[in-house]
């Protein structure tokens, strides 16, 4: 099963630079997209809906974010948000679920500008998260959740960690938090299981490759996933945004039988 996962920054923009052209070509099970910046009924070209896919959205009501997710199997049901009320509406999540798993996209809340009140609203969507993921974890499947997370987690997920110490996105409690997410929590970093090299990076920041890189774009895996993952990369060799698409590989047959 091979999995995609690609923050946007608009996917018409990111389509006029090639993107979807690539991502036929990857014999991909799944595509998430993240920040799509429009709404499902602005999409009227056909590019927009490749052969052999079923899309599924769950739009912003400003048209801010939203995010997509494309599946090559019609999943069991769809899910949309996380029932957290208004931290729900900072951020974006869809979910298809199948027989024993199921693969979840999300956008996490941004904080571009740096203000207290972002920053509150952030830290209160993933305090909320956290509650949610160690509820499912008990149930009798797997999860694999895809998406801009908007944090990294250690030193070697930054390419300058030591200028951005004060960055939202690399506070203390968010680095915190996702040492909970797979110590305390049980789930595990898909990429890290593979690739622990410390130049592995998805987002640049101001745009410009090779200067102020961040591994913010992960598939988060349930404990029971962890033996069948097989390769992983994040795919540089052309840029459709500011990030790159994270492309995974897991021996999982996505419905059974």
């Amino acid at each position: 099963m091979r999995i995609i996962s690609f923050c946007a920054d608009g996917i018409k923009q990111a389509t006029q630079n090639g993107f979807f052209e690539w991502v036929v070509e990857q014999d991909a099970d799944i595509i998430c997209i993240q920040d799509l910046r429009c709404q499902e009924y602005d999409l009227t070209d056909n590019v927009f809906f490749p052969e052999g896919y079923y899309g599924y959205f769950f739009d912003s009501p400003s048209g801010v974010n939203g995010v997509a997710i494309y599946v090559r199997q019609i999943p069991k049901a769809i899910m949309t948000g996380l029932g957290f009320g208004e931290s729900d509406m900072h951020a974006r999540y869809i979910q298809a679920d199948y027989d024993n798993i199921s693969i979840g996209c999300i956008l996490a809340p941004d904080v571009a500008d740096g203000s207290p009140t972002a920053v509150e609203e952030k830290a209160v969507f993933f305090d909320q998260l956290a509650g949610h993921l160690n509820k499912i974890r008990n149930k009798r499947r797997e999860f694999i959740i895809c998406g801009n997370w908007q944090m990294a987690h250690q030193d070697i997920d930054l390419q300058s960690p030591e200028d951005n110490e004060d960055c939202s996105g690399f506070l203390p409690f968010e680095r915190q938090w996702m040492d909970n997410l797979y110590h305390e929590l049980g789930y595990i970093d898909a990429f890290r299981t593979i690739n622990n090299d410390s130049d592995e990076f998805t987002w640049w920041p101001n745009g410009e490759r090779g200067k102020n890189g961040w591994r913010v774009d992960l598939q988060v895996i349930s404990n029971g996933m962890r033996s069948t993952v097989e390769y992983g990369a994040a795919y540089k060799s052309k840029e459709f945004s500011s990030h790159a698409p994270l492309i995974m590989d897991y021996d999982y047959e996505l419905i059974s039988g």
